[in-house]
């Protein structure tokens, strides 16, 4: 009995060793893997930040002609009811409409960016007598009027004061613009990265040639930019002015600059 209880304990223990080592041997392989995994990720992820890197800026500048005058009008009527001042509006502004159009402005670079129709209040006066009127709880509405502002894009910009006086002489009072700009902004901004990458990219080669290290791949990238347009201001003198009194304003057009710097991180061997 003691031979065979010994025996089979000693079969029992080898057996449950075997499935420790067994146990032990899947969670190393498990260990490993993950470690690998993590390795991995920790690898191919873009916010692990190398230890040695060369920080960069360079700044490009671009400059064009511009070949768009924008001018923003408005007209503005009273009347006794809305449909009174939609009238009076309407029709002014079919005459600055037409005065547009007559100097070439395509309908596509017409545009209206707002129309808005307001009440017209009459408030009641303060008292200083002794007898004063009763007190009202709310103001009396007298009127209405109708506003309507034009956005246009003048393509010839030569005719820019044509536009400006033709506004004027059709009896349209308030006149602001021209505003000069280039239609292609995005070529002109392309322009001026190009030659602020260059700049940097130089900037880095002699820096890395002064440190004897040599250059990786590009860890970080930004950029700022600005521009500065040209601006002019025209005002009519209202429904008064006479087409014989009015005379083309000179509206120097200039350049628009634009102006990027870039700033670029390397990584170094």
């Amino acid at each position: 009995m003691d031979e065979k209880f010994s025996f089979d304990q000693l079969a029992s223990s080898k057996a449950f060793r075997m499935t420790a080592v067994a146990v032990l041997g899947l969670l190393a392989l498990f260990l490993l893997v993950k470690t690998v995994d993590l390795i991995a990720y920790g690898i191919g992820r873009s916010d692990v930040y190398p230890a040695k890197t060369i920080s960069v800026e360079g700044t490009g500048e671009a400059s064009m002609i511009p070949d768009i005058a924008q001018i923003t009008y408005s007209v503005t009527e009273q009347g006794a009811t809305v449909s009174e001042a939609q009238d009076k509006a309407t029709t002014k502004m079919d005459a600055a409409l037409a005065a547009v159009e007559a100097l070439g402005v395509e309908e596509k670079d017409v545009k209206t960016v707002g129309y808005n129709v307001y009440p017209r209040y009459e408030y009641q006066q303060p008292c200083y007598s002794g007898i004063c009127p009763p007190v009202t709880s709310s103001p009396r509405i007298i009127g209405y009027e109708v506003s309507q502002s034009i956005e246009v894009k003048v393509r010839d910009t030569g005719k820019a004061g044509e536009v400006l006086q033709a506004l004027g002489t059709a009896g349209v009072q308030n006149i602001s613009g021209p505003n000069f700009v280039v239609d292609d902004a995005d070529g002109v901004r392309a322009e001026a990265r190009e030659l602020a990458i260059k700049e940097a990219k130089e900037k880095a080669k002699q820096l890395s040639k002064d440190l004897g290290v040599s250059l990786g791949n590009v860890v970080s990238f930004s950029e700022s930019s600005g521009y500065y347009p040209m601006y002019d201001s025209y005002y009519g003198k209202g429904a008064g002015m006479e087409a014989e009194q009015s005379m083309a304003p000179s509206l120097p057009v200039g350049e628009e600059e634009t102006t990027i710097t870039v700033y670029i991180t390397y990584e170094i061997r």
